[in-house]
C-alpha cells in the first residue's frame, strides 16, 4: 500500500462543503454524519468538521507571490492538474494565485494555483510534468 495523508479541519457548512469539493473538485464523498463528511481529496483522506477555519494569513513568500499559510495542497500530475485548471476556471472560481507555471526552466519548475474553499480554507494545487523535480534542492 502506498502510504497517504488524513487531514482533518472545519468547514462553517457541510452542504457548501460538498458542493465545493465533490461537485466543483471531483472529490469522492466517504463516510458522513451530521457533523463531519470525508473526501478522497485526490488519493488522500481529508475529513471536514463543522466549526471554525484555522486562523491565515498570506505571510508565506514564494517567489513573487505571498500565499496563505497554513495551506492544504497536493500534488498532480500536469494533464490532471490542467483539467482541473481549466474547469475552476470556467466556473469562475475566485483564485487568490490564478493558475500559472513558477520556477520556469528550473529545477522543480511546476504549476500552481491557490484558492480558497468556502469556509476560507486555502488550497494549493501543483502540477508536475517531471515528478523527479517535487523534492529538487
Amino acid at each position: 500500500m502506498q502510504s497517504c495523508f488524513h487531514l482533518a479541519y472545519h468547514v462553517t457548512d457541510l452542504d457548501e462543503a460538498r458542493a465545493f469539493y465533490g461537485d466543483l473538485l471531483g472529490c469522492k464523498e466517504g463516510r458522513s454524519t451530521e457533523t463531519w463528511v470525508d473526501f478522497n481529496f485526490f488519493g488522500h483522506q481529508i475529513s471536514l468538521h463543522l466549526g471554525t477555519p484555522f486562523k491565515t494569513e498570506n505571510t508565506g513568500k514564494v517567489g513573487e507571490h505571498m500565499v496563505p499559510m497554513p495551506h492544504l495542497g497536493v500534488v498532480l500530475d500536469m494533464p490532471t492538474w490542467q483539467k482541473l485548471a481549466d474547469k475552476l476556471s470556467a466556473a469562475g472560481l475566485d483564485f487568490v494565485l490564478t493558475p500559472t507555471i513558477r520556477f520556469k526552466g528550473e529545477p522543480g519548475e511546476q504549476s500552481t494555483m491557490f484558492f480558497r474553499d468556502p469556509s476560507g480554507n486555502p488550497i494549493e494545487i501543483k502540477g508536475f510534468a517531471d515528478t523527479s523535480g517535487i523534492f529538487a534542492a
